[in-house]
């Protein structure tokens, strides 16, 4: 774009770094533009309110007051709310790039910066930017000077015509509806080409027969003011639903009676997809952090009750007796692998990955489903034998991802009907990553589990991977089973695609990523055998809950150990203070008020490095918790733990080398 015959564009560049100041300043100049220069957002929202440049290139990362708020500033005065922007940022993240995008912004840079891809797409928005402002001032003039109808169609098609080289879909239609001008963004929309669209009406090629409603209110916005703009659903030639920005401008003839409507409509169809992906997994988040909070409470509080139930075994006798405690003992496992169920939503369960092949764990199920299911449910495979990535992962959770699946699959076809698993090797690109916020390029496996029954209906499809949302009758389902699927997914860096027409059935797609190196870890292991009793060991006792702490010194004490109790932290350094000679092993709980179990443990460590320290944690998550306490702690218990786990787990800690 040559400017030497013409006046030149201003653009402003706003970046704390020297050096990038100084390339960019460069290469515009050279390229012919006016160039302007901030090294903070201050100065930037200075020098566009008194200079006015023709476009903003703006870095996202900069002191005091980055590049965001910056936005936001400018776009929030009169006087410089229309100057486009474009970010700057080495950043790749999809939630950047949607509240820049929110906020104002018209497109992103990625560092490192290639001259090219800059001088592109800076002459880009300001040749939609000039483009702009022509289209406004000729729509001014067109206002005093179409003497008749066919002039302001030639004037409009003269206007439009210059906007081929946009994205944007420009049309201009009669007060009939009937198209009288389509441009390439339009035809590159839509699939409609200029020939097939002119001389048909709108509401006919757009929009779908259910979707004419949101029309309703338009043509009187247009009357009154003489413009309209929001959004709308449409689809296009091949039947596919899109979402558009729209701009409506009403023209006027010379008798000043309405005679055209120009509309300028801007594919948002993305963006809104992953303003929706974003708003579900911030939804997804606060449900994980309730759930992790239930399942913490509910653990402390089966916690005491495994134990007691160990007590009252000694106590018991007779056969029925026996046969209660039993029963009594079943319902709180029950009531644990509840939790743990909970606990795969959110995310905090502890896991054990190795590399795995799916089709073995396609095949065990498969087995399962043919002895369970009904004959009326046809079971179909689709594994190719050779060359199918393997995966890392955890073999009990990815089965019961299955199973999940496969018995929602079940229960979507009560008649029978057709039940397909299949697996594949895939690629995902960065395409498709715009399309879905959890996805990542690279290689992944591919898990397939369709069915042909009773679909899923539109309105609960965002809905039904919450937990204990369920369409079940009361009984039939605790709604725990898709969010489980989709925590355990999350957990193995995949993320889930689901498809599916009412009447016609469903169709969840596991996408897993294939790893090319595998990280161990080590995991104390417990003997089963017989555990040998105390021998006076003075064991310190760490817990907000009162019944764990009281349950878990009798059943000490009975096990030939002595035991302090604290309730807090302060209170466990204080005892530890005193008795530091005499205390073998801390047992202390990971969360508690004022002074959690890790702060605890770190002041410990000052006081005695080489205290040996055994945690209990009711979320359930070994795995991460050990890495972040790494050397301080030698394990960490999950609750509910029975009284044969927590002595293993005591005499491993007091027979460890420290």
């Amino acid at each position: 774009m040559n400017l030497s015959n013409q006046e030149k564009n201003t653009i402003l560049i706003v970046d704390d770094n020297p050096i990038n100041l100084q390339i960019l300043f460069a290469l515009l100049a050279n390229a012919d533009f006016q160039v302007l220069a901030a090294d903070d957002g201050e100065s930037a929202i200075q020098i566009a309110e008194t200079s006015y440049p023709d476009l903003i290139l703006l870095d996202v990362l900069m002191p005091n007051m980055d590049g965001f708020e910056t936005c936001r500033r400018l776009k929030s005065n009169a006087a410089t709310q229309d100057i486009p922007i474009i970010f700057l940022t080495a950043s790749l993240q999809k939630a950047d790039k949607v509240k820049g995008l929110n906020i104002g912004a018209v497109d992103y840079i990625t560092k490192p910066l290639e001259n090219e891809e800059v001088l592109a797409r800076v002459k880009i928005h300001l040749s939609l930017r000039n483009l702009t402002k022509r289209l406004q001032e000729q729509n001014t003039r067109l206002e005093t000077e179409i003497s008749d109808r066919q002039q302001a169609e030639k004037k409009i098609q003269e206007q439009a015509a210059l906007l081929d080289i946009t994205t944007d879909a420009i049309f201009v239609r009669d007060a009939n509806n009937l198209i009288r001008y389509w441009n390439k963004g339009a035809e590159n929309l839509y699939g409609w080409t200029a020939e097939e669209a002119i001389g048909k009406n709108t509401c006919e090629i757009l929009y779908k027969p259910e979707t004419l409603s949101q029309l309703d209110n338009i043509q009187q916005t247009l009357a009154d003011v003489g413009s309209w703009q929001g959004e709308l659903h449409q689809i296009t030639k091949a039947g596919h639903s899109i979402i558009v920005a729209s701009r409506w401008t009403l023209i006027d003839n010379v008798e000043g009676q309405p005679n055209s409507i120009l509309t300028v409509n801007t594919n948002i169809t993305e963006k809104k997809q992953l303003e929706a992906q974003f708003l579900q997994a911030q939804r997804m988040e606060s449900l994980g952090t309730l759930a992790s909070g239930i399942a913490h409470d509910l653990n402390n509080t089966l916690t005491p009750m495994m134990m007691i139930i160990q007590l009252l075994e000694t106590k018991m006798v007779g056969e029925q007796s026996r046969q209660w405690i039993a029963l009594l003992e079943n319902n709180v496992r029950r009531a644990a692998d509840l939790v743990k169920q909970v606990l795969y939503f959110s995310q905090g369960s502890e896991t054990q990955f190795t590399t795995l092949q799916l089709r073995h764990l396609i095949l065990e199920v498969e087995q399962i489903l043919k002895q369970s299911f009904p004959k009326s449910i046809n079971i179909v495979l689709d594994i190719p034998k050779p060359n199918l990535w393997s995966i890392y992962g955890d073999a009990t959770q990815l089965h019961q991802v299955l199973m999940n699946l496969c018995i929602n699959a079940r229960d979507a076809m009560p008649v029978g009907g057709t039940l397909r698993i299949a697996v594949k090797n895939v690629w995902v690109d960065a395409q498709y990553t715009r399309k879905n916020i959890d996805a990542k390029v690279g290689p992944y496996v591919a898990l397939e589990i369709s069915d042909t029954g009773i679909g899923i209906p539109k309105e609960i499809i965002d809905r039904m991977f919450e937990p204990f949302f369920t369409t079940k009758e009361v009984g039939q389902g605790t709604g725990l089973g898709l969010s489980t699927v989709m925590g355990i997914v999350k957990s193995h860096g995949g993320f889930v695609s689901v498809k599916s027409e009412v009447r016609k059935g469903s169709e969840f797609q596991i996408y897993l990523p294939v790893k090319q190196t595998i990280e161990t870890e080590n995991v104390l292991t417990i003997d089963n055998d017989s555990l040998p009793l105390g021998h006076g060991e003075l064991i310190l006792v760490v817990d907000d809950d009162d019944s764990i702490c009281e349950m878990t010194k009798t059943l000490l004490e009975k096990n030939a150990y002595k035991v302090l109790v604290a309730r807090d932290g302060m209170e466990a350094i204080a005892l530890y203070t005193q008795h530091t000679r005499e205390i073998n092993v801390v047992l202390i709980d990971m969360m508690m008020p004022s002074m959690d179990g890790p702060t605890t443990i770190r002041i410990l460590r000052k006081i005695n490095p080489t205290i040996k320290i055994v945690g209990f944690s009711g979320l359930g998550s070994n795995h991460e918790m050990l890495k972040f306490l790494k050397d301080n702690v030698t394990t960490v218990l999950p609750k509910p733990f029975s009284l044969d786990e927590l002595l293993s787990n005591l005499q491993l800690v007091l027979n460890a080398n420290c």
